[in-house]
Protein backbone atom coordinates (compact mmCIF):
# COMPACT_ATOMS: atom_id res chain seq x y z
CA UNK A 1 0.00 0.00 0.00
CA UNK A 2 0.98 3.15 -1.00
CA UNK A 3 -0.68 6.31 1.16
CA UNK A 4 0.23 10.33 0.35
CA UNK A 5 -0.24 12.24 3.74
CA UNK A 6 -0.75 15.99 3.29
CA UNK A 7 -0.60 18.24 6.09
CA UNK A 8 -2.55 21.14 5.87
CA UNK A 9 -0.08 23.21 8.08
CA UNK A 10 3.36 25.11 6.82
CA UNK A 11 5.14 25.89 9.90
CA UNK A 12 7.60 23.28 9.99
CA UNK A 13 6.78 22.44 14.03
CA UNK A 14 3.48 21.54 13.65
CA UNK A 15 1.57 18.84 15.71
CA UNK A 16 0.27 17.75 11.82
CA UNK A 17 3.22 17.69 10.31
CA UNK A 18 4.58 15.45 13.23
CA UNK A 19 1.27 13.35 13.23
CA UNK A 20 1.65 12.38 9.71
CA UNK A 21 5.57 11.78 10.01
CA UNK A 22 4.82 9.35 12.87
CA UNK A 23 2.31 7.56 10.22
CA UNK A 24 5.15 7.57 7.84
CA UNK A 25 7.73 6.25 10.63
CA UNK A 26 5.04 3.57 11.27
CA UNK A 27 4.51 1.68 8.10
CA UNK A 28 4.21 -1.42 8.19
CA UNK A 29 6.11 -4.03 5.86
CA UNK A 30 5.14 -3.85 2.50
CA UNK A 31 3.78 -0.17 2.96
CA UNK A 32 5.32 3.36 2.11
CA UNK A 33 4.16 6.49 2.94
CA UNK A 34 5.31 9.84 1.25
CA UNK A 35 4.81 12.88 3.43
CA UNK A 36 4.09 15.68 0.37
CA UNK A 37 6.08 18.76 1.56
CA UNK A 38 5.07 21.28 -1.34
CA UNK A 39 2.43 22.92 0.05
CA UNK A 40 4.42 26.01 0.09
CA UNK A 41 5.45 25.87 -3.29
CA UNK A 42 2.35 25.92 -4.82
CA UNK A 43 1.23 28.97 -7.07
CA UNK A 44 -2.37 30.65 -5.92
CA UNK A 45 -5.12 28.85 -7.60
CA UNK A 46 -6.22 30.63 -10.88
CA UNK A 47 -8.71 28.53 -12.93
CA UNK A 48 -7.02 30.29 -16.05
CA UNK A 49 -3.68 28.31 -15.26
CA UNK A 50 -5.58 25.09 -14.87
CA UNK A 51 -5.22 23.53 -18.19
CA UNK A 52 -2.06 22.05 -19.38
CA UNK A 53 1.00 22.29 -19.31
CA UNK A 54 0.09 22.93 -15.08
CA UNK A 55 2.42 24.91 -12.95
CA UNK A 56 5.67 22.14 -12.39
CA UNK A 57 4.50 22.13 -8.78
CA UNK A 58 1.08 21.32 -9.20
CA UNK A 59 1.88 18.63 -11.91
CA UNK A 60 4.11 17.04 -9.20
CA UNK A 61 1.21 17.28 -6.13
CA UNK A 62 -1.15 15.65 -9.02
CA UNK A 63 1.86 13.01 -9.74
CA UNK A 64 1.57 11.97 -5.99
CA UNK A 65 -1.96 11.94 -5.72
CA UNK A 66 -2.17 9.68 -8.79
CA UNK A 67 0.32 6.90 -7.57
CA UNK A 68 -1.33 6.91 -4.15
CA UNK A 69 -3.74 4.29 -2.97
CA UNK A 70 -4.87 6.52 -0.57
CA UNK A 71 -4.68 9.92 0.57
CA UNK A 72 -4.09 11.25 4.46
CA UNK A 73 -5.02 14.58 5.35
CA UNK A 74 -4.19 16.09 8.57
CA UNK A 75 -4.88 20.13 8.94
CA UNK A 76 -4.94 22.94 11.30
CA UNK A 77 -7.83 25.27 11.47
CA UNK A 78 -7.59 28.91 11.46
CA UNK A 79 -10.27 31.50 11.95
CA UNK A 80 -13.03 28.34 11.72
CA UNK A 81 -11.88 26.77 8.81
CA UNK A 82 -9.00 25.54 6.57
CA UNK A 83 -5.43 27.33 6.08
CA UNK A 84 -5.70 29.61 2.73
CA UNK A 85 -2.20 27.31 1.91
CA UNK A 86 -4.58 24.21 2.12
CA UNK A 87 -7.33 24.82 0.65
CA UNK A 88 -5.21 26.39 -2.61
CA UNK A 89 -3.98 22.65 -2.72
CA UNK A 90 -7.23 21.19 -2.74
CA UNK A 91 -8.33 23.80 -5.18
CA UNK A 92 -5.80 22.76 -7.76
CA UNK A 93 -6.89 19.00 -7.46
CA UNK A 94 -10.76 19.71 -8.87
CA UNK A 95 -10.15 20.40 -12.30
CA UNK A 96 -7.97 17.46 -12.89
CA UNK A 97 -9.78 15.20 -10.88
CA UNK A 98 -7.21 13.43 -9.49
CA UNK A 99 -9.22 12.68 -6.11
CA UNK A 100 -12.20 11.78 -7.67
CA UNK A 101 -13.27 7.82 -6.06
CA UNK A 102 -9.52 8.15 -4.52
CA UNK A 103 -10.11 6.96 -0.54
CA UNK A 104 -9.12 9.74 1.28
CA UNK A 105 -9.29 10.35 5.30
CA UNK A 106 -8.02 12.68 7.68
CA UNK A 107 -6.09 12.51 10.97
CA UNK A 108 -7.00 15.37 13.26
CA UNK A 109 -4.70 16.24 15.93
CA UNK A 110 -6.53 19.47 17.37
CA UNK A 111 -7.44 19.72 21.21
CA UNK A 112 -10.56 18.36 22.21
CA UNK A 113 -13.87 20.51 21.47
CA UNK A 114 -11.41 22.26 18.46
CA UNK A 115 -10.80 21.70 15.04
CA UNK A 116 -14.46 21.33 13.89
CA UNK A 117 -14.51 23.74 11.28
CA UNK A 118 -11.80 22.98 9.47
CA UNK A 119 -12.82 19.23 9.28
CA UNK A 120 -16.46 20.04 7.97
CA UNK A 121 -14.77 22.75 5.53
CA UNK A 122 -12.58 19.44 4.37
CA UNK A 123 -15.40 16.94 4.26
CA UNK A 124 -17.38 19.23 2.17
CA UNK A 125 -15.03 20.01 -0.01
CA UNK A 126 -13.56 16.48 -0.59
CA UNK A 127 -17.27 15.57 -1.21
CA UNK A 128 -17.22 18.25 -3.42
CA UNK A 129 -14.67 16.50 -5.73
CA UNK A 130 -16.23 13.30 -4.92
CA UNK A 131 -13.20 11.51 -2.78
CA UNK A 132 -14.10 8.14 -0.98
CA UNK A 133 -13.87 9.50 2.49
CA UNK A 134 -12.93 5.99 4.56
CA UNK A 135 -14.90 7.61 7.36
CA UNK A 136 -14.08 4.36 9.42
CA UNK A 137 -10.28 5.11 9.92
CA UNK A 138 -10.84 9.19 10.21
CA UNK A 139 -9.32 9.71 13.64
CA UNK A 140 -9.21 12.12 16.32
CA UNK A 141 -6.61 12.38 17.90
CA UNK A 142 -5.45 15.00 20.60
CA UNK A 143 -1.23 15.90 20.46
CA UNK A 144 0.01 18.58 22.27
CA UNK A 145 2.98 19.97 21.15
CA UNK A 146 4.81 18.61 24.36
CA UNK A 147 4.05 14.90 23.13
CA UNK A 148 6.31 16.28 19.86
CA UNK A 149 10.03 16.30 19.76
CA UNK A 150 12.22 16.13 16.33
CA UNK A 151 9.03 15.91 14.56
CA UNK A 152 7.58 13.02 15.48
CA UNK A 153 5.17 11.98 18.51
CA UNK A 154 7.23 10.50 21.29
CA UNK A 155 4.58 10.00 23.63
CA UNK A 156 3.60 5.68 23.28
CA UNK A 157 -0.44 6.01 23.54
CA UNK A 158 -0.54 8.34 20.75
CA UNK A 159 2.06 6.26 19.04
CA UNK A 160 0.34 2.91 19.41
CA UNK A 161 -2.78 4.63 18.50
CA UNK A 162 -1.24 5.44 15.18
CA UNK A 163 -0.27 1.97 14.38
CA UNK A 164 -3.56 0.86 15.58
CA UNK A 165 -4.90 3.14 12.37
CA UNK A 166 -2.21 1.73 9.70
CA UNK A 167 -3.92 -1.70 10.75
CA UNK A 168 -7.48 -0.21 10.59
CA UNK A 169 -7.05 1.52 7.28
CA UNK A 170 -5.03 -1.95 5.51
CA UNK A 171 -8.50 -3.71 6.57
CA UNK A 172 -10.50 -0.82 5.51
CA UNK A 173 -8.71 -0.57 2.04
CA UNK A 174 -9.00 -4.11 1.63
CA UNK A 175 -12.38 -4.56 2.23
CA UNK A 176 -13.68 -1.64 0.26
CA UNK A 177 -12.60 -2.20 -2.59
Amino acid sequence: MRLLLVSGSTRQSSTNNAALATVRDLAPAGSAAILYGGLSALPAFNPDDDHDPVPVAVAELRELISQADAVVFSTPEYAGTLPGSFKNLLDWTVGSEVLSAKPVAWISVAAPGRGHGALATLVTVLGYIEARILDEVCLNLPIARDMVESGAVVTTPERDALARWWTALQVQLETSE
